[in-house]
């Protein structure tokens, strides 16, 4: 066993040993779903910025700046944090002063239990789908590191991360973000300075970039609305996700849970930006690469020794972790949480936490299924984009801003944003098919709005 894969299983037995000692600290359902809504402005930055930091940022957004300069970085960093600090500074108040446990939640006090059920059935998958990817992500890395195959690699994968989410819940989930926040920063930043050491400093680095490749308007081809279509998709399509929802609930005052939004959004900006600056410079320093998402471990394998390869590893490990483990724990909470245990009825907060418990062991395998069938984490990731997507925001929005609509708006809304969504996408192959799913469910909210008595709803 290599001394690199020593390292990356040493820092996996940690966030293990965390899990495990936080596991102790709960009791009932809001500890383990939402760290018993005691989080402060520390731990709710980190967590944040944590969880939306993943790998796909890093890898990501590295290598489409690398393939066409600056203007390939609109989701990463800059819609992504742009999201956050939207919903720090118009959002985060309003949704905590609501008290509620999960996103769906919401659409049960405004609307119905049947529209809470059906954005269940909608956001879900997403957050599985999310999970497959970041699992499938951490076994690339286990092989690249050593001699597992990709397959093993990802079933040792998946186990940790289950484990790890099951014991702790979001309380472990959230202490961790600390030290994965922290180790990814390091991991990032020690990169850095050493690649633009080789180059000999930031200035001569940046110096020897082509004009057009810091032009964040050249270099895509893309229209007016393509454009408008790149950034729509990181700012609202994940504005109202359940993972940042937690998190928001689960600060300790409304006043935290906007500022800790905030923050998080900042320090996301500032730490994405390296991941841009990585992909711009690495460009010049290995101009042909076949595979453009493989920059920053190539720029790592090549200026790192082992000990800081190993800091660069497990800061990857951190933002997988730190993603996965939050998504496998927003699919157990909308599901155990708004569907089974209205089922149950007269649950013990020790029965809830077992069914939740039960759900992330179930979501978790299903993920790992998906980790291993898929082609790759780019795959998980366009299809979990299928889900959810425009008409969870719509409905949210009229939610918190007006008081007009009911279940009818509220239902036809979700439906005509999948539909729209599918239908451009595959069967009418259009350039914005987010923006035709968000226009055409805000079309029929309005429309049923209008509607006659044979449309009322129950």
């Amino acid at each position: 066993m290599n001394t690199t894969l020593i390292g990356i299983f040493a820092y996996i037995l940690l966030q293990l040993l965390v899990g495990v000692l936080v596991s102790k600290r709960i009791a009932s359902e809001d500890d383990y779903l939402l760290a018993g809504r005691r989080l402060g402005l520390g731990l709710g930055t980190f967590t944040v910025f944590a969880t939306w930091f993943g790998a796909e940022t890093c890898i990501g957004a590295a290598g489409a700046v690398y393939r066409t300069g600056l203007s390939g970085g609109s989701a990463d960093p800059f819609g992504y944090a742009a999201c956050l600090l939207l919903m720090g500074v118009l959002f985060a108040v309003p949704l905590w002063r609501m008290r509620l446990t999960t996103l769906a939640d919401l659409f049960r006090l405004r609307y119905s239990p049947r529209v809470e059920k059906l954005v269940v059935l909608m956001v879900a998958p997403t957050s599985i789908m999310w999970a497959g990817a970041q699992i499938r992500a951490f076994g690339q890395i286990i092989s690249a590191s050593s001699q597992f195959q990709v397959d093993a690699a990802i079933t040792l994968a998946a186990g940790v991360v289950i484990v790890y989410t099951v014991y702790g819940g979001l309380l472990a989930d959230v202490v961790t973000d600390l030290v994965q926040g922290v180790a990814l920063i390091l991991g990032l930043v020690v990169l850095f300075v050493v690649v633009m050491q080789a180059q000999g400093g930031v200035s001569a680095a940046f110096a020897a970039l082509e004009p057009a490749r810091l032009n964040p308007l050249e270099g895509n081809g893309r229209s007016l609305m393509e454009v408008l279509e790149a950034w729509a998709i990181p700012v609202t399509g994940s504005l109202f996700a359940q993972e940042l929802v937690a998190r928001i609930v689960a600060s300790r005052s409304p006043q935290v849970a906007s500022l800790s939004s905030v923050a998080g959004g900042a320090v996301y900006l500032l730490v994405g930006l390296i991941p841009v600056a990585l992909g711009l410079v690495g460009f010049q320093m290995m101009p042909e690469l076949q595979e453009p998402e493989q920059i920053l471990p190539l720029l790592a394998q090549k200026h790192l020794g082992s000990d800081l390869y190993i800091l660069f590893a497990g800061a990857l490990i951190s933002a997988i972790l730190s993603t996965v483990d939050s998504a496998l724990l927003a699919a157990s909470a909308l599901v155990s949480h708004n569907v089974v245990l209205p089922l149950a009825r007269d649950v013990s907060e020790a029965g809830k936490v077992r069914i939740a418990r039960y759900c992330v062991v179930l979501f978790g395998l299903v993920a790992y299924s998906l980790a291993l069938v898929s082609e790759g984490v780019h795959e998980l990731v366009e299809q979990a984009s299928a889900f959810g997507g425009a008409g969870v925001f719509v409905v949210v929005l009229f939610a918190l801003t007006t008081r007009v609509g009911d279940s009818v708006c509220a239902t036809g809304a979700l439906i005509a944003g999948v539909t729209a969504w599918h239908l451009g996408r595959y069967a009418l192959s259009l350039e914005t098919p987010y923006l035709f799913s968000m226009a055409l469910s805000a079309a029929t909210y309005l429309v049923l709005l209008a509607r006659g008595p044979i449309f009322k709803s129950s």
